[in-house]
C-alpha cells in the first residue's frame, strides 16, 4: 500500500490531540487505530465511506468520521471516500439509486426528466422518497461490501507481491554469494 505517501499527508496523533476543536472527543481522537494503516482499518473505513456516500444526507464527511471513530477504523480514509459522491457524480448516482429502488419495490418510475430545483423536488417528494431511500440503502450496502472486499483482496495481493519481491532478492543474493 502507499503507506509512506499517505502518512506524509495525514496528521499525527500528537497534532490532533493539540487541536482545540477536537477536544470534545477527548483521548478518543488520539486512538492509534483511527490513524493506523492496516488491512482491517483501511478496508472497514473504505466500506463505511462508500456506504455513506450513497446516503443523500448533508454532512456525509462528518458522519463518516464519527462512524469510523465508533468502529475504530481509519478516519481519513472514511472521511475522504465519501467523496465518491461529489457535485459532479451526485445526480447520476442518486438517479441510479432511485431506479434501483423502483425496481426493488416494483413501482413504475415517476420521473421522466430530472430538474435540479427546489420547486420540482418539493412537488415530487411524496412520489420519490420511498424508492430513493430503498435504492440508496441497497446501493450503499452493495457498494460498501464490495469496497470492503476489494480492499481486503487488494491489500492481500500487495503483501504477497512484496513477499515475492523479497524472496526473489534473497535468492539473487544467495546465488551471488552475498549474505
Amino acid at each position: 500500500m502507499p503507506r509512506k505517501f499517505l502518512q506524509r499527508y495525514l496528521p499525527s496523533r500528537e497534532d490532533l490531540s493539540r487541536r482545540g476543536h477536537l477536544g470534545m472527543f477527548g483521548s478518543r481522537v488520539a486512538d492509534p487505530d483511527l490513524w493506523h494503516l492496516n488491512r482491517r482499518s483501511v478496508s472497514t473505513a473504505f466500506g463505511v465511506g462508500l456506504f455513506l456516500a450513497f446516503l443523500p444526507l448533508p454532512g456525509q464527511m462528518i458522519l463518516a468520521a464519527l462512524v469510523a471513530m465508533w468502529l475504530r477504523c481509519n478516519v481519513p480514509v472514511a472521511f475522504f471516500s465519501v467523496w465518491v459522491t461529489n457535485p459532479v457524480t451526485m445526480p447520476p448516482i442518486y438517479f441510479f439509486a432511485y431506479k434501483v429502488g423502483t425496481w426493488v419495490l416494483g413501482v413504475p418510475p415517476q420521473v421522466s426528466e430530472l430538474q435540479l430545483s427546489w420547486a420540482w423536488l418539493s412537488a415530487r417528494l411524496e412520489q420519490l422518497w420511498m424508492p430513493m431511500l430503498v435504492g440508496c440503502l441497497l446501493c450503499g450496502v452493495v457498494a460498501g461490501t464490495v469496497a470492503w472486499g476489494t480492499m481486503q483482496l487488494f491489500w492481500r495481493w500487495h503483501v504477497v507481491q512484496r513477499w515475492e519481491r523479497r524472496r526473489t532478492l534473497r535468492r539473487l543474493r544467495a546465488a551471488e554469494g552475498q549474505p
